[in-house]
């Protein structure tokens, strides 16, 4: 398949099934370190262990077969009225660019509009590593909110993008 020619992409809430599979998934991306892979496999547990919780909500998305090329993780800011953060999203890395990021987010953006969700917050690194990330976040509508110097590391700055949902 042609990198311009796009599957069709399905998108599901993550399964406890799932949970090895994006795991090895967050273990494939090259742009997170060791204790960002731990965060948010974390994360995936709390989801599926706690089914009680609100705190995060997690959908996967896979394409001509039923393997896992992406996935998400967003979930409420305590204190607001309708807005959330987009906390994870990876794809595989023969998955980018190929439709799964944004079908994920178009999911996040639905499933919010239809609860009342007014902003989507993402943040990221502006190392060079993170371009395409970057990059990926404008192509979706997202507008830079907020750049702090500095923020992870001496020349890791934080970069903050918000998508108003409404």
């Amino acid at each position: 398949m042609h990198s311009d020619q796009r599957p069709a992409v399905r998108v599901r809430p993550m399964t406890r099934e799932d949970r090895a599979e994006v795991a090895g998934l967050i273990d494939g991306v090259e742009n997170f370190n060791p204790v960002e892979k731990e965060c948010a496999l974390e994360l995936v547990d709390i989801y599926l262990d706690e089914p009680g919780q609100t705190d995060y909500a997690f959908a996967v998305a896979s394409g001509e077969t039923a393997e896992i090329q992406g996935y998400i993780c967003w979930g409420p800011v305590p204190l607001t009225r309708g807005t959330f953060d987009l906390y994870w999203i990876a794809t595989r890395r023969a998955a980018r660019g190929r439709g799964f990021g944004r079908e994920l987010v178009g999911h996040v953006e639905r499933v919010l509009g239809a609860a009342g969700g007014r902003l989507l917050v993402a943040e990221t690194s502006a190392k060079s590593s993170y371009r395409k990330t970057i990059e990926f976040y404008r192509s979706l509508g997202f507008e830079e909110a907020s750049h702090i110097a500095d923020f992870y590391d001496v020349g890791d700055d934080r970069l903050i993008f918000v998508k108003r949902l409404s």
